[in-house]
């Protein structure tokens, strides 16, 4: 029998969780409802600014979309907002942890919950690993404002470019020329493991952090943001926007109206950090209308701080030069603010600028930040599927005085920073954007479903335009995933077969780990009671909520 007594019936593959367990868990949390609209959308947006803005921007402009990468963000923003409405109604209707991966298996079955779960792997995880690839580039930067880079990280050579050692991926992208596609470099980005290493080291011990820290988070990543804004307005040259949606180039995807559409399918990680509003529903104080307001109003104000700093960028720097993981450092770099410096023994130049200085430190402790929440979901993810019987319980172990799922979160953050130190940018985030868009696009199919098999269920937030809006959320989603895939088909056919291989293996290794240990394990297949009985009450789960959680004396 099920958990709430229930035996279950139909295909193996497609048991689900009851609406009524799932709500039985929502019930039993001890979470504490305090956040409202403001919370929620100040949540959104320190989840939603990082690698997106800070590293991928560079990327996209000076690869795919030039100037018009501010279309870009427009694009993926609309695809977002229609995923976000369809989270709102879900996380008002079903307010409990586990967010998408708990939607699928309420909906659509154990198998979608599964896919859903390893997607969010890509999401979560490997989202983790670019920031910390972005999060390296910062720091060498402002190292070698002190003079410390050259020694630490001589630049080395590779096939088709060059990069500081131990801060270059094993593995690199090549745009075009002889050397295109993705040579070894000789070397591995031992910098951003570093990064993963202290960030899950600090969830393995527990992180004392408060909704007020991560606001205070946000205003330091939002002040930054509009200083490189304020001082930029004033060093842009019109001609680098000329022309504005650069001529296609050799591929449908190199500039044109194809990048613009690419970029905005690379783009789409930015916006990864909106659905911590959801998994927060829990704890809102109104979820039917404060949730939306989170996840609609840290859409649109990422969106426009995203547009208004490519402008910024784009303008200040020719955008064939932003191929960078630290765009924002090159921008402030170009923009030679003489005026800010000061002197400084070591310095390469003698001196050091306060302002480029403050602005990297600003990127650091956002990323870093952002790094953390993410590798936060990751393992609370995996410990909830492990819960359900779904992955190994080592997963589901948590540690007797830390009260954090320890092995969980070393495992992932040894994976974590393998990938963080071998592949490049490029490959990381068409993965993350690719399970990103198809883990979005299931969660518009859970709407659809629950309302043509649960009509009578009341939804506290119904999504405006009902399925029609949901069905568009599906398009929109899946045609920004193929954006993604498409290239990967392109360079395995083409010159080098390692992303459609890399995709292939990961997609192999979850339908094994499933098919050997998942499918034989599930408690819910067992009718082994799943409710929640454990709790995690270190701070390291109020920080990934923005609560404190901590029961009250």
């Amino acid at each position: 029998m099920s958990a709430d007594g229930v035996k279950p019936a139909g295909n193996r593959l497609f048991l689900k969780k009851s609406i009524a367990q799932i709500q039985k868990e929502a019930a039993k949390s001890e979470l504490k409802r305090t956040l409202g609209p403001l919370n929620l959308m100040s949540l959104g947006i320190g989840a939603i600014i990082g690698a997106g803005i800070f590293v991928l921007t560079g990327q996209v402009a000076s690869a795919h979309a030039g100037p018009a990468i501010m279309f870009s963000f427009v694009i993926a923003g609309i695809a977002c907002g229609l995923a976000g409405l369809c989270y709102a109604e879900l996380a008002s209707t079903m307010p409990v942890s586990g967010s998408a991966y708990t939607y699928a298996y309420g909906t659509l079955g154990e198998v979608f919950a599964w896919i859903m779960g390893w997607l969010l792997v890509l999401e979560y995880g490997v989202a983790a690993s670019t920031v910390a690839v972005g999060w390296s580039g910062y720091v060498v930067s402002i190292l070698n404002d002190f003079g410390i880079s050259a020694s630490l990280f001589p630049t080395i050579s590779y096939p088709g470019g060059e990069g500081p050692q131990w801060a270059t991926p094993l593995i690199q992208y090549v745009a075009s020329g002889a050397d295109a596609g993705f040579p070894l470099t000789g070397t591995f980005n031992l910098v951003a493991a570093v990064g993963i290493a202290a960030v899950c080291g600090l969830l393995v011990l527990g992180v004392s952090e408060s909704a007020n820290i991560n606001n205070a988070i946000v205003v330091i990543k939002i002040i930054v943001l509009l200083t490189f804004i304020a001082v930029g307005l004033q060093y842009i040259n019109p001609a680098n926007w000329d022309p504005f949606i650069p001529p296609q180039g050799e591929s449908w995807d190199q500039f044109g109206v194809g990048g613009i559409f690419r970029g905005a399918s690379i783009i789409f990680f930015a916006y990864v950090g909106f659905e911590a509003v959801s998994t927060a529903a829990a704890e809102a104080k109104n979820p039917s209308k404060d949730v939306p307001i989170g996840i609609l109003g840290a859409l649109f104000v990422c969106t426009l701080i995203y547009m208004v700093v490519a402008a910024v960028m784009t303008g200040v720097v020719p955008y064939l030069e932003l191929a960078s993981p630290a765009p924002i450092a090159v921008a402030i770099d170009r923009m030679a603010l003489t005026w800010a410096d000061i002197p400084l023994a070591g310095a390469p130049s003698g001196k050091l600028n306060l302002i480029a200085f403050l602005i990297k430190i600003g990127a650091i402790t956002g990323l870093s930040s952002v790094m953390l929440v993410l590798c936060y979901g990751q393992t609370r993810i995996f410990y909830t599927m492990a819960r359900d019987g779904l992955l190994p319980k080592a997963f589901a172990v948590v540690h007797p005085k830390f009260r954090t799922p320890w092995i969980g979160t070393i495992l992932l953050g040894i994976v974590i920073a393998i990938a963080a130190s071998f592949l490049p940018i490029s490959i990381l985030g068409d993965l993350v954007s690719l399970g990103t868009a198809t883990a979005f696009a299931i969660v518009c199919l859970s709407v659809i479903v629950l309302r043509i098999k649960h009509p009578e269920m009341e939804r506290p937030f119904r999504v405006p335009g009902g399925m029609v809006t949901a069905v568009l959320g599906i398009l929109a989603c899946l045609t920004l995933a193929s954006f993604n895939f498409v290239p990967m088909v392109q360079h395995a056919l083409n010159d080098n077969p390692l992303p459609l291989t890399i995709l292939g293996v990961y997609a192999l290794v979850g339908a094994l780990i499933y098919g050997l240990y998942g499918f034989a394990h599930s408690k819910l297949a067992k009718g082994i009671d799943i409710t929640e009985d454990v709790k995690l009450e270190s701070a390291a789960e109020a920080f990934g909520h923005g609560v404190d959680n901590k029961k009250d004396d």
